[in-house]
C-alpha cells in the first residue's frame, strides 16, 4: 500500500467503517446458522475497501444503487448497523421495515435507494439519479456498485452509453470478484477486463486494487470530482474476491478451491489497512485495538437490540403498494363548441404541466424537434430544450430503467415509448423496479414516472406495431393502467397521471388519435378509478375499452332503432378498475356484455366478469358474455386484420343475442 498524504482521522475513519462491514457480516453469517435470518444473506466480506473507499466521498443527497451484495454499501453510506441487521432478522425496524431482507436494502434518508435481487438495474437507475441531479442543476451523483456478472448484461451496455452521452454524473463502480454467483469472469467475458470496456462509452476507465482502500478513495475522489463539476461518468473496475460462499448455506467448492480462498483472505483489505497505518506509524496498536474493541461492542449491540425489535404488523402486509388513494373528481370546465382531436387533448394537458412542473421531462425516440411519432410532443421541444425533450437511443430497457433511477431521486419522466410493443424490451424494469420500488421502500421513496405509448390494431401494422398489453400490466400491483377511449378522458386522465406519485402506463390506442371530441380549454382532472357512463339504458349493460366504445355506440344507434337500450360503460383505467359503476348499471339492466379487443384468455373481461357474478349474481337475468379479439399474433393482410377484432356488425349481433337470452 502506497503512502499517502490523508489525515490520521480519515484514515482510522476508513479503518473503522471496514470493521463495521466486517464485524456485521460476521455476525449475520452465525444469525444465518441460528435461523434468525429466513431467507438469502449474501455476505460483503473481503470487499470492504470498495464500499468504504467510494462512499467516503458522497454526500447524503448522492444516491447510491447497488445489488443483491448490498450489505456494505448500506453500511458505508450512513444505514445503521441495527437497522441492517434488524432488516435481515425481518423485524418493524429494518431498513426496509422488514419487506427485503439480505437483497433490498432501502434508506433513502442516508441516500441508499436500494439493492436489487436483480443483476443491471442498478446501473440504470444510477443514471437515472444523474438526469435528475442534471435537470434540477444539483451538485449530486448517481452511484451504481454492481458485480462482474452485470457487464455481461444490456443493462450494463445501455446504462453506460445513455450516462456518456448524456455527460451524467455517474459513477459505476464494478466489484470484479471473480465469479457470477459460480461462473467465473475468465469464462463469461470475452474482453478480460472491465475497466477498458470504458472507452468505448467514451468514459474513463480506472482498473483498481480493489483490496487497497486508499488507492480506491483516490480513484473514487477525482471521480466524484468529474461527476459533481459536469465532467460526466466515470467506470471503475475494483479486482477483489468474496471469501465467503456466494450466499450463507451455499456450496463454495465446487466451482473454486479452497487454496484459492485462503490466499485472498491473507490479501484482506481489513488487514491491508492495519498493517499500513502501523507501519507508518499513523496510529498505534492500541489505538487500533480500542476500534476493534468498541466496533465489535456496537455489532453486538445491533444484534441485540435487532433480535429483541418487534415483527411488523401482518396488517401492514398489503400497505405502501400505491402512493396514495383515488382523489375526487375536478370539476371540468365547460367544453361547449370546441373540438380537438385526441392527440391534440394529449398535447394540451401535456404543455400545461410542463410549463408548470420544471421537474418534468420526457424520453423517447424521436419526441425532441420532431415532435414524436404521433405529435404527442410538438413544439415542446422549442419551448424547453434538450434537457426536457430528450431523444434517446433505442434502448428500451435502458431509458425505461433510467426513469425509474430519475423518479426515485425527484424527478417526473414520461417514458414515450412510441408502440406498447417496444416496452416489452424493458417489461422486467416495469414489473421488478418500478411496480415494486413504493412498497420495497415501505412507502419512502415515490415513483412518479409515466409510461406512454399507442396500443391497438390497425393500418396493418401486423405483429410488432399492434399489441394490447394492459391486462399483463393490470396483474400486478403497483401499477396504474391507464386506457382512454375519448379526447375529454385523455386530457383530463393526462393531467391527473402528471400529478400522481404512482407509476402509469398510459396506453393510446392508435386508431383514435385523430378523433375529435369535445374538450374543455383549461386544465382539469379525471382521477383514476372512475369510470364514465358513456350511454344510459335499461336493456343491457355493456362496458368496452379504447376503440371498442368508438364501435359500441355507433352500434347503439342500430340497436336503438330495434328498441334495445344499451347502457355503455368505459372503465377509462383498469387498475384500478371502478366495478361499483358496473355493477349498478347491471342491477338496472340484469345483462352484462364486456366487448375487448385484447384477448380473451386471462383478460380484463374475465376480471369483471369474475367481480360482477361475485356481487351482482343475484342481479344477474343472463350468464355474463365477452366479445373479444381473436387469440392471435396480428396479421397483415387487410382481410386477415379485419377478421381478427370485434367490429361494429359484430357488436351489434352479440348484444342481440344477450338480450334474447
Amino acid at each position: 500500500m502506497p503512502s499517502n498524504p490523508m489525515p490520521k482521522d480519515r484514515l482510522l475513519n476508513l479503518y473503522r467503517k471496514m470493521l463495521v462491514i466486517r464485524r456485521c457480516e460476521e455476525q449475520l453469517a452465525k444469525s444465518h446458522q441460528r435461523g434468525l435470518i429466513h431467507g438469502a444473506c449474501h455476505t460483503y466480506v473481503g470487499q470492504e475497501a470498495i464500499a468504504v473507499g467510494v462512499c467516503a466521498h458522497l454526500r447524503t443527497d448522492d444516491a447510491v444503487f447497488s445489488t443483491h451484495r448490498g450489505h456494505g454499501h448500506a453500511l458505508a453510506k450512513g444505514v445503521p448497523p441495527e437497522q441492517l441487521i434488524a432488516e435481515l432478522y425481518g423485524r418493524a425496524t429494518g431498513c426496509s421495515r422488514g419487506r427485503g431482507g439480505s437483497m433490498h436494502l432501502f434508506s433513502p434518508e442516508v441516500g441508499m435507494m436500494g439493492t436489487s435481487g436483480i443483476v443491471g438495474p442498478c446501473i440504470l437507475q444510477a443514471a437515472g439519479a444523474g438526469y435528475s441531479f442534471k435537470l434540477m442543476k444539483t451538485e449530486g451523483v448517481g452511484v451504481a456498485f454492481f458485480g462482474d456478472g452485470a457487464v455481461n448484461n444490456g443493462a450494463f451496455h445501455e446504462g453506460l452509453n445513455l450516462a456518456s452521452i448524456w455527460k451524467l454524473p455517474a459513477i459505476f463502480i464494478c466489484e470484479n470478484n471473480e465469479f457470477a454467483t459460480e461462473v467465473p469472469f475468465r469464462y463469461a467475458a470475452g474482453n478480460p477486463t472491465v475497466a477498458s470496456r470504458a472507452a468505448s462509452y467514451g468514459m474513463p476507465g480506472v482498473d483498481l486494487d480493489g483490496n487497497d482502500v486508499l488507492a480506491i478513495t483516490a480513484a473514487a475522489e477525482e471521480a466524484v470530482q468529474r461527476a459533481r463539476q459536469g465532467g460526466g461518468p466515470t467506470l471503475l473496475e475494483c479486482r477483489t474476491y468474496r471469501t465467503r460462499a456466494h450466499a450463507e448455506g451455499m456450496s463454495d467448492f465446487g466451482y473454486r478451491t479452497r487454496e484459492d480462498v485462503e490466499a485472498w483472505k491473507a490479501r484482506c483489505p481489513i488487514l491491508r489497512l492495519r498493517t499500513h497505518l502501523l507501519n507508518t506509524a499513523c496510529a498505534s496498536k492500541q489505538e487500533l485495538t480500542d476500534i476493534e474493541t468498541q466496533v465489535a461492542a456496537d455489532v453486538e449491540s445491533a444484534h441485540r437490540a435487532a433480535e429483541a425489535a418487534p415483527w411488523p404488523e401482518s396488517a401492514s402486509a398489503a400497505t405502501h403498494i400505491y402512493a396514495e388513494p383515488p382523489r375526487k373528481a375536478v370539476a371540468p370546465l365547460s367544453s361547449a363548441g370546441r373540438e380537438v382531436t385526441y392527440m391534440q387533448a394529449t398535447l394540451e394537458a401535456l404543455t400545461h404541466e410542463m410549463a408548470n412542473n420544471p421537474k418534468i421531462f420526457v424520453l423517447g425516440e424521436g419526441i425532441g424537434k420532431r415532435g414524436g411519432n404521433f405529435r404527442t410532443t410538438a413544439g415542446l421541444y422549442d419551448i424547453h430544450g434538450p434537457e426536457r425533450l430528450c431523444d434517446t437511443p433505442i434502448a428500451e430497457r435502458g431509458f425505461v430503467g433510467l426513469g425509474g433511477g430519475a423518479a426515485m431521486t425527484g424527478s417526473r419522466p414520461i417514458i414515450d415509448f412510441m408502440f406498447a410493443d417496444f416496452v416489452l424490451d424493458g417489461v422486467g424494469e416495469i414489473i421488478n423496479q418500478i411496480a415494486k420500488i413504493q412498497y420495497m421502500s415501505a412507502g419512502r421513496i415515490k415513483m412518479p414516472i409515466l409510461l406512454r405509448g399507442c396500443i391497438g390494431i390497425g393500418h396493418s401494422a401486423a405483429t410488432h406495431h399492434s399489441g394490447n398489453y394492459y391486462p399483463m400490466y393490470a396483474h400486478f400491483p403497483g401499477l396504474r393502467v391507464v386506457v382512454p377511449s375519448t379526447p375529454y378522458d385523455a386530457k383530463g386522465l393526462l393531467h391527473h397521471a402528471l400529478r400522481c406519485d404512482d407509476p402509469i402506463l398510459f396506453l393510446e390506442h392508435r386508431e383514435l388519435m385523430g378523433l375529435k371530441g369535445q374538450v374543455p380549454e383549461g386544465d382539469y382532472e379525471i382521477p383514476f378509478g372512475q369510470a364514465s357512463v358513456v350511454r344510459e339504458g335499461k336493456d343491457v349493460t355493456v362496458v368496452a375499452l379504447a376503440l371498442m366504445v368508438q364501435h359500441t355506440l355507433k352500434a347503439c344507434e342500430t340497436l336503438a332503432k330495434e328498441g334495445i337500450s344499451v347502457e355503455l360503460i368505459d372503465p377509462r383505467t383498469v387498475a384500478p378498475l371502478d366495478a361499483d359503476t358496473i355493477a349498478r348499471s347491471v342491477q338496472k339492466t340484469g345483462r352484462l356484455l364486456i366487448i375487448d379487443e385484447a384477448f380473451a384468455p386471462f383478460g380484463i373481461g374475465a376480471e369483471i366478469a369474475a367481480q360482477i357474478s361475485d356481487r351482482s349474481f343475484d342481479d344477474l337475468d343472463a350468464p355474463i358474455r365477452r366479445l373479444n379479439g381473436l387469440h392471435t399474433p396480428t396479421p397483415y393482410s387487410p382481410t386477415l386484420e379485419s377478421a381478427v377484432v370485434p367490429n361494429v356488425d359484430a357488436i351489434i349481433q352479440a348484444i342481440r343475442d344477450l338480450v334474447a337470452e
